[in-house]
């Protein structure tokens, strides 16, 4: 036997000993008539859409700035009021910039853990997040009732922080 033929024996007999871990059931594997690949391609489709839909907000937010500044520097210089005006303009836009940021991260995060076999199940508890849920919100990380329980604590915890 060559070398290359001894080292492809020895990794296809390392593979093949190599013991699989048990994984949650994904969402992508429940059947309701529908192939789990199908399930798994429709959820993909439906998540890129969504990422798709917030990166055209975001770019159009960018060119809707971009213009308004290259505007100003051609009217005259505002005075104190105008220029308070538009200062919070501009932080009101880039707020918004950043949430939508923030929900194309967490379709992105959405879409590996589709990857992984693990989207739609609930991070808290494991168990199976609605599908109306995920329609509504598709990067859902957790079910309503977990979901109610970490904004309960959030909003104690704000309370807490505030009390003197």
């Amino acid at each position: 036997m060559t070398g290359k033929a001894k080292s492809r024996q020895h990794v296809t007999t390392k593979a093949k000993s190599a013991p699989s871990k048990p994984m949650k059931k994904p969402v992508a594997a429940v059947s309701k008539g529908k192939e789990p690949s199908m399930r798994t391609g429709a959820l993909k489709k439906m998540l890129m859409e969504r990422r798709q839909t917030v990166l055209k907000e975001i770019e159009a937010s960018i060119g809707h700035r971009l213009s308004d500044e290259q505007q100003q520097r051609v009217d005259a210089i505002p005075d104190v009021g105008d220029q308070a005006l538009l200062d919070s303009e501009r932080a009101r836009e880039i707020s918004i910039m950043e949430m939508r940021n923030r929900v194309r991260q967490q379709i992105d995060e959405a879409l590996v853990r589709l990857g992984e076999g693990n989207y739609g199940l609930c991070s808290d508890c494991g168990v199976e997040i609605s599908e109306k849920r995920l329609k509504a919100v598709p990067f859902a990380r957790r079910c309503v009732a977990c979901q109610e329980k970490q904004e309960m604590l959030e909003k104690i915890e704000q309370e807490e922080d505030q009390t003197p």
